[in-house]
């Protein structure tokens, strides 16, 4: 029985998914298959590497710090979060990534990006993340907030876009039940995107990624269904905050993130005790 983890994305939101996953190492259950978009994909990794409260520390250690996030980092470097902070300074050097374990876990781990221009989703394997960890860059920089990665002779951005809850991707990589873990409340639908002018002009020369910008909100919508459909065959178990969450995409108050966080511990603890993951659903 292959057990498959999908994580959605929703930047600070995922600290919801942070505190599920700590929640699954602290239950010893170690998953086969991990695929995230956006944060999820930098939450997943933490899990793969088996660095209990990583998750939560790279969420909230540094939210005070402008190379984190912020106006200066956008003005700087085109990009509202501190990337190069993020993907060479905090694991490198702050809050070590263990590569060693990472690399030596069985578990696959996949990444989403989208191509700006095809608009085609690309997946990336552990063994396809960059000596940079350009991949999981990619796919956590957020489009018009952040600058195309270029990577494999491609330019890439947030895999959210294309895939945003990659459940599809897990079955056809072989996973008999997943575990999809949301950073939005159940009922959550997602309505058209909003700034339409804003990012028909940003991506102007890239019509095919305005076009997936538009089309972001029924792909997300149809996977939800899709998702419930597999919840109901008892192959899916969803975790979702028990609430609208309070935290933004881009949020500054520790205290909300850290209580958004015990919800993921909750939910992840619950999710141990009902049977699924042993197979008894």
């Amino acid at each position: 029985m292959k057990t498959g983890l999908v994580l959605e994305g929703g930047g600070l939101r995922g600290v919801f998914t942070a505190g599920v996953l700590d929640a699954l190492l602290e239950g010893n259950f170690h998953a086969d298959y991990v695929i995230g978009a956006s944060a999820g994909a930098a939450n997943g990794a933490s899990y793969v590497s088996g660095q209990f409260e990583r998750g939560l520390r790279t969420n909230t250690d540094y939210l005070r710090d402008p190379r984190y996030m912020g106006l200066r980092s956008l003005l700087l470097h085109g990009s509202l979060f501190g990337m190069d902070f993020i993907f060479r300074e905090i694991p490198r050097r702050l809050d070590p990534f263990d590569f060693e374990a990472f690399s030596a876990n069985p578990c696959e781990f996949v990444i989403p990006a989208i191509d700006i221009e095809t608009g085609e989703t690309v997946y990336f394997t552990k063994d396809e993340l960059g000596d940079d960890m350009e991949a999981l860059r990619a796919t956590t920089s957020l489009p018009v907030l952040a600058k195309p990665v270029a990577y494999k002779g491609r330019l890439l951005l947030d895999g959210g876009v294309g895939d945003p809850i990659p459940v599809r991707r897990a079955l056809a990589d072989g996973c008999d039940r997943v575990v999809a873990v949301l950073t939005r409340e159940r009922g959550y639908r997602k309505e058209p995107q909003s700034f339409r002018a804003v990012y028909r002009h940003v991506y102007r020369k890239y019509p095919a990624m305005a076009k997936a910008l538009e089309g972001r909100h029924r792909i997300y919508n149809e996977t939800l269904e899709f998702l419930a459909g597999l919840e109901c065959g008892g192959t899916a178990a969803v975790l979702a905050p028990p609430k609208p969450p309070e935290v933004r995409r881009v949020e500054r108050d520790r205290e909300k993130l850290l209580a958004l966080y015990r919800e993921g511990l909750e939910a992840g603890r619950a999710l141990l005790k009902s049977g699924f993951l042993a197979g008894e659903k």
